[in-house]
């Protein structure tokens, strides 16, 4: 299998592909049916391990979640560990509480301390969470020092998921202690607060690498599409986390983003449907393309 092309954060090297787990914990953002699907399928740690071995197969080896709730996937995760001898970088997502007192730091800090004993090397603090701390009277994000030193405190790298492109903007700006980002990015601008041409602008701006998340809108663009948008506009430091509900879709959206980065056609089938009208060819490319 091909190794995926890598970059690196705060010293850490990073596959630029990483694993997402809204396809294994049951957040569709199409249905409850669907979340309920999800679910049904990785109940239990094999269908984890087997979704992630098929990852790890391109030493595609880090994975983004809240991970200190779900220990059917920190199962999974070992149990492919175990079966092919490769290391998955964790990188946390925790929703912790902000609120200004000292029974709200020591939850967030309890919370962060969750993630550490899963394993986590990155907390990336949740955007739900980093939000409420947004000043845009003043451009700061209040009080997320003392939440980064949290971070720092359990040995973690710190960073911060962006839903607003405040958090990127405001963050760069103070120089606060955040290695990475997560921000929302695709060609549909799918849960984006603003135009996609300017999200693009502010990832391009940003001082540290960022792991673009939702490439191809929760379903609603195809993975050809989505993961060629985002490896043709993004910086080579830069992350697409890439959900899958089976080992079979892996390697297809993996060989569709290796395409994407390597300028050329990908090698995968073509889609069934009753009655398609055939073009001569169509799912055969020419070498001499």
């Amino acid at each position: 299998m091909t190794r995926f092309p890598r970059t690196e954060v705060a010293g850490i090297s990073l596959p630029r592909l990483l694993m997402g787990t809204n396809w294994v914990l049951g957040y569709s953002h199409t249905s409850a049916s669907a979340d309920a699907m999800i679910r049904h399928r990785f109940a239990g740690r094999e269908a984890v391990a087997d979704l992630v071995e098929a990852y790890l197969a391109y030493d595609i080896d880090a994975m983004m979640a809240p991970f200190a709730s779900n220990q059917v996937l920190l199962d999974g995760i070992h149990m492919a560990e175990d079966r092919t001898g490769k290391k998955v970088t964790l990188i946390d997502t925790p929703i912790i509480d902000v609120s200004d007192s000292a029974q709200g730091r020591q939850a967030a800090m309890e919370q962060i301390a969750r993630g550490r004993a899963a394993g986590a090397a990155f907390c990336l603090i949740h955007h739900s969470s980093a939000e409420k701390l947004v000043s845009k009277l003043h451009g700061t994000i209040d009080r997320l020092p003392d939440y980064l030193d949290m971070i720092r405190q359990q040995g973690m790298i710190p960073g911060l998921s962006a839903h607003m492109p405040e958090l990127i903007l405001y963050s760069d700006q103070n120089n606060y202690d955040v290695q990475t980002y997560i921000q929302l990015f695709n060609c549909a601008g799918f849960l984006m607060q603003v135009e996609v041409e300017y999200i693009h602008k502010v990832i391009w701006q940003a001082k540290k690498p960022v792991m673009t998340i939702k490439a191809m809108a929760a379903g609603r663009v195809s993975p050809f599409v989505g993961l060629t948008f985002s490896f043709a506009t993004l910086r080579p430091c830069d992350m697409v986390t890439l959900g899958a509900h089976t080992p079979a879709e892996v390697h297809e959206d993996v060989e569709i983003a290796l395409a994407a980065i390597e300028r050329r056609p990908p090698q995968i089938g073509g889609r069934s449907s009753p009655n398609k009208a055939a073009i001569p060819g169509a799912d055969t490319y020419s070498q001499a393309h």
